[in-house]
């Protein structure tokens, strides 16, 4: 109750000086992991309680999918149908070649990690952060072929990844039961469910919405309250049979489109603000949970950050755009620009929760803690002056260059 008070009270000052601190580079998730890691130094004997870690996930869970679901519903269905071969290639090729670099840079800098457990770290790192990526896919300079491309990346990439983490969970528990389970079966139940819970949920609620609002039934707070139904019961239905919640948010924001064009903008707004308030608080737990283990974050842990960051984004980005005829600073810009923060943090909670016991565990946790953080300040940082430098050198390039025409445009 202490933390939840204290996180109440910076948020309301924060937002006080909001719009003078979005001019700097001090982003609110590094102002609020900032603010988590000053109090638990402050005040270390301050705890909430044995069930800590279950609210900690379950915060993140929710702040996950709301924000998936408002970023896919914003999300320009016919330019997505024109670019799908740049969002294929990086869910692909791109993210299986992230996990496995991921786990080879494990192997190395780690050598007390078995393959599974390196597996297991490479899952929970390799999807982007919708979140700490926002400022790029809201930024009008960016090329709106690239911003989409990387929106949609992050909003499908975390839930891609739970078959793969669940699968090397399975494997470093009990080779026999995974290798029989098979990763096609995690695939298909948390992809195949994710994805038909989410048509499901996307196309009966964008007809009841549309439905209900043609004959003037609905007030406009209820009209808001229903479209963040659909993202909670998102999460519902899929821990029922065991789907993959942010993949049906995903799909669910994307497929509403269809029957509600031109959706309530004040009620995708109200899931955004709640979904910033939880990730906020995601944030400053984070921070929180960081003081109190920052003894335990060797060199080790900070250089495969480093290596996480960049060269095991970096490359496989770079070798599943060959072909595009993109720009070398578009290549570089959106390897770059995949951070890890709150999905990862998920994953790392889901792992955390198992109780698997794994002798790498301590290796695995302090390893995410430690590329989380890196991530966080140097995408945070980053993201401004980056935009600056890459909109001038597309502009230099002309109107011919390829992130700027859409295939059917192509000559």
């Amino acid at each position: 109750m202490a933390l939840s008070t204290i996180f109440l009270a910076i948020l309301f000052f924060y937002s006080l000086g909001s719009q003078r601190l979005e001019r700097t580079v001090v982003t609110a998730p590094i102002f609020f992991t900032v603010a988590g890691a000053a109090i638990s130094f402050l005040l270390p004997e301050m705890d909430d309680g044995k069930g800590s870690l279950g609210l900690f996930l379950r915060l993140a869970e929710v702040g996950l999918v709301l924000l998936l679901f408002t970023e896919a519903s914003r999300t320009d269905l016919a330019l997505l149908k024109n670019i799908q071969n740049l969002p294929a290639r990086l869910l692909s090729a791109g993210m299986l070649l992230t996990i496995l670099l991921g786990a080879v840079a494990a192997l190395v800098i780690f050598r007390q990690l078995t393959l599974s457990e390196a597996g297991i770290l490479a899952a929970i790192l390799a999807p982007t952060d919708a979140g700490l990526g926002q400022v790029i896919v809201n930024s009008e300079r960016v090329p709106i072929k690239i911003r989409e491309a990387l929106s949609v990346e992050a909003g499908l990439n975390d839930g891609l990844s739970v078959p793969f983490l669940l699968f090397f969970i399975g494997l470093a528990g009990d080779e026999k039961t995974a290798r029989s389970a098979g990763l096609s079966r995690f695939i298909m139940e948390q992809l195949g469910l994710g994805v038909v819970i989410g048509v499901a949920i996307g196309i009966a609620g964008g007809f009841l919405l549309r439905f209900a609002r043609d004959r003037n039934w609905m007030s406009r707070f209820f009209e808001e309250l229903a479209v963040v139904t659909l993202p909670l019961l998102s999460i519902l239905a899929s821990e029922t049979v065991g789907a993959s919640m942010f993949i049906a948010a995903f799909v669910a924001g994307l497929v509403l489109q269809v029957n509600l064009k031109g959706i309530e903008k004040h009620g995708l707004e109200f899931s955004e603000e709640w979904g910033q308030l939880l990730n906020l608080s995601v944030f400053f737990l984070f921070g929180v949970f960081l003081a109190r283990q920052w003894g335990n974050l060797s060199v080790s842990f900070f250089l495969y950050a480093v290596l996480s960051l960049t060269v095991v984004r970096m490359l496989p980005v770079a070798i599943a755009l060959i072909g595009t005829r993109l720009h070398r600073s578009t290549v570089f810009f959106m390897g770059w620009f995949g951070p890890r923060g709150l999905a990862s943090i998920v994953l790392g909670l889901v792992y955390l929760e198992q109780d698997s016991h794994h002798p790498g565990e301590s290796i695995i946790h302090f390893a995410v803690m430690a590329t989380v953080l890196l991530s966080i300040f140097a995408h945070g940082i980053s993201a401004q002056p980056g935009i600056k430098l890459y909109a001038a050198k597309i502009d230099s390039l002309g109107l011919d260059a390829p992130e700027r025409r859409l295939p059917g445009e192509e000559r």
